[in-house]
C-alpha cells in the first residue's frame, strides 16, 4: 500500500520518521524541522489507518510492508515510535537504512497487555482535546492540537492489529546496522531485562531518565540530544 508522505528539507542526507499509534506525520511537527535544520531531507509517512493513508487490514507485517513499498531505500537515518519501531525493525534489513533508532517500541506485548491495552486505547477514542492534555500535562499545545487531529482521521480497526489479543513477540535477535533504542522510564514495552538482552545483541539501549511512552513530545531537548550524542559517537566509532 502506497502511503501519504510529508517532508521538510532539502539536505543530502535522508531521515525517516515514522509514528505510533493514533498519530500521523503531525506527530513530528517538532522533530522533522530540526533533523532538516541538521542538514536531513526529512520524510515522515502517514501508517496505513492514520491520517490521508488508506485503510486496509491491519498488522504489523503489512505496516512493514507498507514501509518498503513507499519509502526510499538507504536512508541515513530511521526512527520509529511505538508501533512503528516495530514495524521499521520488521522492514530495516529490505529498506537498507544506515543507522535506526527505536523510540520505546512495541516489540513485545503480552496476552495481559493486549487486553489491558487495547481496552484502555478504545477508552480514548471519544476523549476531547481537554482530557488530553489533563493526562499529558508535559506535552505542548502543538502535540495536543496534532493528537486531536490526527484522532479524526484514525481508523479504530488499527487498535486491533496491534493487540488483537493474542499477544506478539517481534523482538530482534540481532541488529546488523548501529541502532539506538530509546527507553521510556519506566517502560511498559521493554523491562530491564529486554534492555539486557538487545544489549547482547548488537544495541545501544538508553534509558531517557524522566520520561514515558511519548518522550519527544514531554521533553523534546532531552530527546534530540540523546539522539545528537548517539550519532557523533557512532560517526566516532566509525
Amino acid at each position: 500500500m502506497k502511503l501519504n508522505l510529508h517532508e521538510w528539507g532539502t539536505g543530502d542526507r535522508t531521515a525517516l520518521l515514522i509514528h505510533g499509534l493514533f498519530a500521523d506525520h503531525q506527530n513530528w511537527y517538532r522533530v522533522g524541522p530540526a533533523l532538516a535544520e541538521r542538514g536531513y531531507r526529512v520524510i515522515a509517512p502517514d501508517l496505513r489507518g492514520h491520517g490521508a493513508s488508506p485503510r486496509g487490514a491491519y498488522s504489523p507485517e503489512l505496516w512493514a510492508a507498507d514501509l518498503i513499498e513507499s519509502l526510499p531505500k538507504n536512508a541515513d537515518l530511521a526512527i520509529g515510535h511505538s508501533l512503528a519501531g516495530m514495524a521499521l525493525a520488521l522492514a530495516a534489513e529490505e529498506l537498507a537504512v544506515r543507522r535506526a533508532v527505536y523510540v520505546d517500541p512495541t516489540w513485545k506485548m503480552n496476552k495481559e497487555q493486549h487486553v489491558s491495552f487495547g481496552s484502555t486505547w478504545r477508552g480514548q477514542l471519544a476523549w476531547t482535546e481537554e482530557q488530553w492534555r489533563a493526562a499529558n500535562p508535559r506535552w505542548g499545545s502543538g502535540d495536543i492540537e496534532a493528537r486531536v487531529e490526527s484522532m479524526r482521521t484514525f481508523d479504530p480497526a488499527c487498535i486491533e492489529g496491534l493487540a488483537s489479543g493474542n499477544g506478539h513477540d517481534h523482538m530482534p535477535e540481532r541488529t546488523d546496522i548501529p541502532a539506538l533504542i530509546l527507553v521510556a522510564d519506566p517502560s511498559s514495552f521493554i523491562t530491564s531485562e529486554d534492555a539486557v538482552m538487545l544489549s547482547s545483541r548488537g544495541f545501544d539501549v538508553q534509558t531517557l531518565k524522566g520520561t514515558s511512552h511519548s518522550m519527544f513530545r514531554e521533553d523534546f531537548d532531552a530527546f534530540m540530544s540523546a539522539m545528537d550524542e548517539w550519532l557523533v559517537r557512532d560517526a566516532i566509532r566509525r
